[in-house]
């Protein structure tokens, strides 16, 4: 007997397939949980498939940071250990050339809208501005120690340098090739990237595992941000639609997801060891993360942070990624690939029922 109040028991009658009452939230409850084993299931299905290895230029010595003009169909990638940058049309599955006196070429970054590459020549403590036309370096600034990454801010037209072991961010005027601020980070410094939301730069300090925000206005470190459960934050990526960055951490092999209004680590993820580069697509909604021991992780981004779509391997050393955000490809150097260089292109396939990317 049921007590004053009490939901009836779920019944099924035989005679009228009819669902008593009480049946509502099982069913309901069933179908959720339905829902999301088929969602589930749909994301575990995915693969990263090969489209084309493209053989590439010069030895079989360590490549890095990758940058991707898509309107140019140019792939400018930073041959390291060659001191070149290569550069690759992604249409034609051509070499349009290369670029020389970059000495141990780190980070690259082409700005379309200056007709300008730039590029960090650490061996030789400089960053380089190169004319995409001629593929020539026009201008060479003093990079400090250790230049590595790069970012633009497009408000301010300023370049930021992420002097890695002098532990400060550099301010490069792109109308004038001219420093105008070396800012102290207080740490070892990772990647930098521009938040257009929150219109400062942001820089991952390896030294005292934190993200600390700049005011490209003033240039002065305007907040410092802890990332526990994240050791040596290194790669950097920035969604400013919805206010999540994403921070690589080399010490732990972990994926770290900001919330940037509260400015506190929200999710923790399993990544490859030794994170390095960080790839957004913001259409697609995609995060890849490439890690020194070869495999890439794809996380699909969601209103509470991201969940793993795969882990693959992807080639030997595959440290470096670049996401085409018009044909949602993905590229890859590998250095030496059965004895030679090659640029592999991937395609993440699309889940069971979904459109092809």
């Amino acid at each position: 007997m049921d007590l004053p109040g009490q939901t009836p028991p779920c019944l099924i009658s035989a005679t009228s397939a009819r669902l008593t009452p009480g049946c509502t939230s099982v069913v309901l409850l069933v179908l959720a949980v339905v829902t999301s084993a088929v969602g589930q299931a749909q994301v575990e299905q995915r693969t990263l498939v090969t489209v084309t290895d493209q053989p590439l230029t010069g030895d079989t010595s360590r490549f890095d940071y990758l940058s991707l003009d898509s309107g140019a169909h140019r792939l400018y990638i930073a041959h390291l250990g060659a001191g070149v940058i290569l550069v690759a049309d992604t249409q034609t599955h051509a070499m349009v050339g290369e670029i020389s006196g970059v000495s141990g070429v780190h980070g690259v970054l082409a700005v379309p809208e200056l007709g300008r590459v730039y590029a960090s020549a650490t061996d030789a403590n400089q960053v380089a501005v190169i004319d995409p036309n001629s593929l020539a370096v026009v201008a060479s600034i003093p990079g400090g120690e250790y230049p590595d990454g790069l970012a633009y801010d497009p408000e301010v037209g300023k370049l930021y340098v992420s002097d890695e072991t002098g532990s400060t961010a550099m301010a490069i005027d792109v109308n004038t090739n001219q420093v105008v601020a070396t800012i102290a980070l207080g740490g070892e410094v990772g990647n930098t990237a521009f938040d257009p939301a929150s219109h400062q730069i942001f820089a991952a300090i390896q030294g005292r595992n934190q993200v600390v925000a700049v005011n490209p206005q003033s240039d002065q470190v305007v907040g410092r941000y802890d990332t526990p459960g994240c050791d040596l934050p290194h790669g950097l990526q920035i969604d400013p639609a919805r206010r999540l960055a994403f921070v690589g951490c080399e010490g732990n092999a972990k994926l770290a997801v900001l919330d940037m209004q509260a400015m506190n680590v929200v999710t923790l993820q399993d990544v490859g060891q030794v994170p390095d580069v960080v790839a957004f697509d913001p259409v697609e909604r995609l995060l890849y993360v490439a890690a020194e021991s070869g495999p890439l992780s794809v996380f699909a981004e969601d209103d509470a942070g991201v969940q793993l779509v795969i882990r693959q391997d992807v080639g030997p050393n595959a440290h470096s990624v670049a996401v085409d955000q018009q044909t949602h490809h993905l590229y890859v150097p590998l250095a030496n690939l059965g004895g030679r260089a090659v640029l592999r292109e991937l395609l993440l396939t699309a889940p069971v029922g979904g459109d092809t990317n």
